[in-house]
C-alpha cells in the first residue's frame, strides 16, 4: 500500500494527500536524476520549493499511484528522445537536423559541435538553437545510418 495519493483538485492542480488525510496543494513532481535514473529519486515539492515527499523508486508504488506520478512528471518535463537521425543539411555547423523523436518527427538547427554533450558513455544531450534539449539515451542502440551521421559531429 502506498502511504500517499496524488490527485487533481477542482482547479486542475496536483494535490498530495498523505495517509493521515493532510492535503498539500499545489505540488510539483521532480526527478532528481532525469537522464541517468528516471525511475529513482522523485520529489514532490510544494509551491515554495520545499520537499513534501521523497519517492525512492517509482516501480515500488501501486500501479495507479505510479501512473499518476508519471503523468505529473511528464506534464512538467520536456526532453524529447531522439530515436533516429533522418538527415542533416551539412556536416559543417550550423546545420539543420531532421530527427525522429519519441514525440514525432522534428527539425532543428544545431549551432555548433559544442551543443552536443556526452553525459555518459552512451547518453548524449543535444541543445538546438532555440534552447530545446534533446536526448539520445543509448547511442549504441541507434541504427547504423544515425550513428554514422552522429560520428561526423562527435
Amino acid at each position: 500500500m502506498t502511504p500517499f495519493d496524488l490527485q487533481r483538485d477542482a482547479f486542475g492542480r496536483w494535490t498530495l494527500v498523505m495517509a493521515d488525510g493532510v492535503r498539500h496543494a499545489p505540488v510539483t513532481a521532480l526527478r532528481a536524476y532525469p537522464v541517468t535514473s528516471p525511475e529513482q529519486g522523485i520529489a514532490l515539492m510544494d509551491a515554495e520549493g520545499h520537499e513534501l515527499l521523497w519517492i525512492e523508486d517509482l516501480t515500488k508504488l501501486d500501479v495507479d499511484v505510479r501512473t499518476t506520478v508519471l503523468q505529473a512528471l511528464n506534464e512538467r518535463e520536456f526532453l524529447p528522445e531522439i530515436l533516429r537521425l533522418e538527415g542533416v543539411s551539412s556536416f559543417a555547423t550550423p546545420s539543420t537536423w531532421t530527427v525522429l523523436t519519441d514525440r514525432g518527427v522534428n527539425q532543428f538547427l544545431l549551432k555548433g559541435e559544442e551543443d552536443i554533450r556526452r553525459l555518459t558513455g552512451t547518453v548524449l544531450l543535444i541543445n538546438d538553437a532555440d534552447g530545446v534539449q534533446y536526448m539520445i539515451r543509448d547511442l549504441a542502440a541507434m541504427d547504423k545510418h544515425s550513428r554514422k551521421l552522429l560520428d561526423r559531429f562527435l
